[in-house]
């Protein structure tokens, strides 16, 4: 039994995706040592017979299968995906080629991979131009001849290409998030044809994002890190989207806009992004979404303002619907106003 203590304060740590790179960092150090000290376990299924490339960071089960596809006619292999489902595993995930970080703010893995001499690859094969330049990058990585690598982007890229063209994305969209793949969606849905407006993610900027954001930015979409929920909605309230991608309160904000939402979470990070397989998986769900405006439009008129303002909250029927008092409202808040006064006076003595 390992015992290896983490230090994640409740609020030191913003994201929950970053919490698991501290635990995986310091499982990371751990095994590493285990490895430097003498022989470790190998992996369940046994050691690849071609160098590997580590995956950092969680995404859809199908995505490491699509990338080891796409890796497989340049002699390599997909590696374990960090954070791993068995200890062994992070040995086999440190005995690599390179890494690609596919989440770039694991920066505590980064570091334990970096201090084991690995190459880490930034951005993901997402898009057509996003697969067409990380397959190069893996490619020089691994000292691939550059023929088996223009041979990869000869087969994949017109099959991506293809999976585009046939689902495209029609209108303005707004992205928010806390994952760490949002820069990620953001540049499959222009690619797809949306008009991207703004990518918000709770996660910080690194080394490793800077290619996709340069991407996105030059395409005309605004990229914020660290992104606040009072920025997430007043570029919802500046753009006025179709569709609004994010996390609950932007969804429940879009929604009382009359504006069609989706969880980002469970609806759209939950999806295969890489390759063909991920070009063609968004289209359908967020055109749906985008056709659901007048069915918002019916309710919001048939419901009016019930439930707003005063009326909003939980009250019984039997008492009928709470009515106004402004005048309470402004009794209270010159009592407040009173209060704050005095205990500002108090602390100047």
């Amino acid at each position: 039994v390992r015992i290896i203590g983490i230090d994640v304060p409740g609020f030191g740590v913003p994201t929950h995706a970053e919490a698991k790179d501290v635990l995986a960092g310091a499982m990371l150090r751990y095994a590493r040592a285990e490895a430097q000290a003498g022989p470790v376990q190998a992996p369940r299924t046994g050691r690849s017979d071609k160098p590997t490339i580590t995956l950092l960071g969680e995404m859809f089960p199908a995505d490491p299968v699509v990338i080891g596809r796409m890796l497989e006619p340049m002699g390599l292999a997909a590696g374990p995906v960090v954070p791993t489902r068995e200890w062994r595993e992070l040995y086999a995930a440190l005995d690599c080629a390179a890494v690609a970080a596919i989440h770039p703010f694991y920066t505590a893995s980064i570091r334990e991979f970096e201090a084991a001499g690995r190459t880490v690859i930034g951005s993901a094969p997402v898009g057509y131009d996003g697969t067409e330049a990380w397959l190069q990058s893996v490619g020089a990585a691994a000292n691939v001849p550059q023929a088996q690598i223009d041979a990869v982007k000869n087969a994949m890229l017109p099959a991506i290409q293809g999976a585009l063209a046939r689902v495209p994305v029609k209108g303005r969209i707004t992205l928010s998030g806390y994952e760490g793949s949002e820069l990620l969606v953001g540049r499959l849905l222009v690619d797809s044809g949306a008009d991207l407006r703004y990518v918000g993610t709770a996660c910080p900027r690194t080394a490793w994002s800077d290619a996709d954001c340069r991407w996105l930015e030059s395409r005309g979409v605004h990229v914020q890190f660290r992104a606040s929920l009072e920025q997430d909605l007043a570029a919802m309230h500046e753009w006025k989207p179709d569709l609004a991608i994010g996390t609950t309160p932007v969804v429940q904000a879009a929604k009382e806009m009359r504006t069609p939402a989706l969880y980002f979470t469970n609806l759209i990070s939950a999806r295969p992004l890489m390759g063909p397989a991920g070009a063609g998986s968004l289209g359908a769900v967020i055109n749906a979404a985008i056709g659901n405006k007048p069915r918002f439009d019916a309710m919001s008129e048939f419901f009016g303002s019930t439930g707003t303002g005063h009326a909003s909250g939980v009250w019984e029927a039997s008492q009928g619907v709470p009515r106004d008092r402004p005048e309470f409202k402004a009794d209270q808040r010159r009592q407040a106003l009173k209060l704050a006064k005095k205990r500002k006076a108090e602390e100047m003595l």
